[in-house]
């Protein structure tokens, strides 16, 4: 045999060696760890009563223990999650994230690292409600004298919501709300949302799957929802400056009435940190959506992780998503270059914010200065290095 051809038969057997070698680690299933670990809000929360409807049917299906841990402080499970690095997974929703990452209130002193969604957990639906009766007919109609609102005084964000947001939305400015409106005080979210179907107040803002709102349901007088257009672009960039993580949405969760009208929703993310494995994050990913069917009705938050619930979510979304996920949501055509797109620059956005709330932390440091979220001086540092970056908000193109 000739030598040319001897060499021929010889490199074909190397390839036929490196393809079947190849071949065989390709097909090797994925090894997951002997225990996945998932952290949850409370054990009253519903994300912790969920993600118990779920857990056992992956652990089952991937052959690995899941070990569900309910911790009641946001701050502290940040901090178990990325510093101690206790779990694989944390549900937090994505106004605690921006929190987290642009070091607000008690995250201030806390050291940032960067983190990714790993799936789309749930949406909770928020709206402005008046009684069935109401001569409010839009979300325009607030724009008068005399109109009585209701302020859960309890609820920071509800107040914002109420006397900055909504005003913005409207073109107004929070003065000319106090001036016009009459806020009526509510001690706690259900006398807030009673205060409509009571006829104390015109308008409330309200969850729409809590149970009082179910109550309200049912009122002689029945219950309206005043639509926050999506079409108008303009108003929304108006709340967004005033309550920058809410997701423009259609309502398709919670009492009837509410359904098909536009609003907003806060979203719950299962995340992951950026160090993770990725190939886990993947088959994770592949799961929630191949199996959706066998765990949807466990509980009613599960219905809310479809991908079709996730790809609504990622038409505004403004953190970053988990490479595993990316890489599954391409695989089912369900990724753009355009969320290559927005997904790198909130890529970059998330780096800036941990690389200076860390360089604060360290000149805090160096300076003797006290790391603590309520020390003036401590602030100025940190406000000194996180002066220029950009919020996070959600995107409306």
């Amino acid at each position: 045999m000739k030598k040319s051809a001897i060499a021929a038969v010889v490199i074909g057997l190397c390839v036929m060696t490196v393809w079947a070698f190849s071949s065989v680690f390709a097909a090797q299933p994925f090894k997951w760890p002997p225990l996945v670990r998932i952290a949850t809000p409370g054990t009253q929360s519903a994300a912790f009563a969920s993600t118990n409807g779920w857990g056992p049917k992956f652990g089952e299906a991937m052959g690995t223990q899941v070990r569900i841990i309910p911790v009641d402080s946001e701050v502290g499970r940040y901090v178990r999650f990325t510093e101690g690095k206790e779990f694989e997974l944390d549900t937090v929703s994505i106004a605690d994230t921006s929190y987290a990452i642009q070091g607000m209130i008690g995250y201030a002193d806390k050291r940032a690292y960067p983190v990714r969604a790993a799936w789309h957990h749930n949406d909770t639906p928020w709206a402005f409600v008046v009684r069935g009766d109401s001569k409010f007919k839009t979300i325009q109609d607030l724009k008068q004298k005399g109109v009585r609102v209701a302020v859960a005084i309890g609820q920071p964000p509800m107040v914002v919501a109420i006397k900055e947001a909504l005003p913005a939305f409207l073109g107004w400015t929070k003065e000319e709300a106090e001036k016009n409106w009459t806020f009526v005080p509510a001690s706690s979210y259900a006398e807030n949302c009673r205060t409509v179907t009571d006829g104390k107040a015109d308008v409330a803002y309200v969850a729409t799957i809590s149970s009082v709102t179910f109550e309200m349901e049912a009122h002689p007088a029945k219950i309206r929802w005043l639509a926050l257009p999506l079409k108008d672009k303009a108003a929304w960039k108006r709340w967004l400056q005033v309550r920058p993580t809410s997701i423009p949405t259609t309502m398709d969760f919670g009492v009837p009435s509410s359904k098909g009208v536009d609003s907003l929703a806060s979203n719950f993310i299962y995340w992951t940190r950026a160090d993770v494995d990725q190939e886990m994050v993947y088959q994770m990913a592949k799961w929630f959506h191949q199996q959706y069917d066998n765990y949807k009705d466990t509980h009613n938050l599960c219905t809310r992780m479809s991908v079709k619930h996730f790809r609504s979510y990622l038409d505004y979304a403004f953190l970053p998503v988990a490479e595993g996920t990316v890489r599954y949501l391409k695989e089912i055509k369900q990724w753009t270059a355009a969320d290559d797109k927005w997904n790198a620059e909130a890529i970059a956005l998330m780096d800036r914010w941990v690389k200076a709330r860390n360089a604060a932390l360290d000149e805090a440091k160096a300076k003797g200065v006290k790391i603590d979220w309520q020390d003036k001086d401590y602030l100025a540092i940190l406000a000194k290095h996180t002066k220029d970056i950009p919020v996070f908000m959600a995107r409306l193109d």
